[in-house]
């Protein structure tokens, strides 16, 4: 088992009252599966994988990652365990404007302790599996947003994570670029990526194993 929530309740207070943004979410994750979570906006899809990826606290509940129990950590400690084991793709990049393409996908080795020689032989292995050699002096505002996505996957994957968190991952790409990453998922989840993705469509979300329907914060 990669992870299980038990019990997770998030909230927010709004004029004295508590809007629940996750209620009573019960989930378990094994290693090598591919999920993708659906629901119409607001159900809670994003405040459920920013709790998987421990970039959100929930009020109530817990969660064990890898036999590690988060709720109890301390912040530092949760931050190495989602660095050392979570890459995260979102749909709004993220990528560090001031940064270069190499430099953006070389940023999360930093963490890590890795030789500058292994940085190196490492982000050229992603330029090269992502076509993006060509592209690795330019800075992200140089690109299209398809190669934008390219770079923001590479850089998720370029730590080997055990994990993939994927926010709407071909939110903005044209159909083909989408597909490509769709592809590459798969090939991942093939080579043993868990991956957990959220997305409105029926196609991407065909591409996984099993689906987690939100409405309201809970799973129905």
């Amino acid at each position: 088992m990669l992870l299980q929530l038990n019990n997770i309740f998030k909230w927010v207070q709004q004029g004295g009252q508590r809007v629940f943004l996750l209620k009573d979410i019960n989930l378990t994750v094994e290693e090598g599966e591919f999920i993708s979570i659906m629901g119409p906006s607001g159900s809670g899809k994003s405040t459920l994988l920013n709790v998987i990826g421990m970039l959100d606290d929930f009020d109530e509940g817990q969660y064990e990652f890898l036999s590690e129990s988060v709720h109890q950590l301390k912040e530092k400690h949760r931050a190495n365990l989602y660095k050392q084991y979570i890459g995260f793709v979102f749909q709004a990049y993220h990528l560090i404007d001031e940064l270069t393409v190499y430099e953006n996908l070389e940023m999360p080795l930093l963490y890590k302790k890795h030789s500058s020689s292994e940085r190196k032989a490492m982000v050229a292995d992603m330029l090269d599996r992502f076509n993006i050699v060509g592209k690795k002096d330019l800075f992200p505002t140089q690109l299209s947003g398809g190669q934008q996505q390219l770079v923001g996957v590479a850089r998720a994957l370029i730590g080997k994570p055990k994990l993939i968190l994927a926010d709407e991952p071909t939110g903005n790409l044209n159909s083909a670029q989408g597909e490509e990453i769709m592809d590459l998922f798969k090939q991942l989840n093939k080579e043993g990526v868990t991956i957990v993705q959220v997305t409105h469509s029926e196609k991407n979300a065909a591409y996984g194993g099993r689906v987690i329907n939100l409405l309201d914060g809970r799973m129905v």
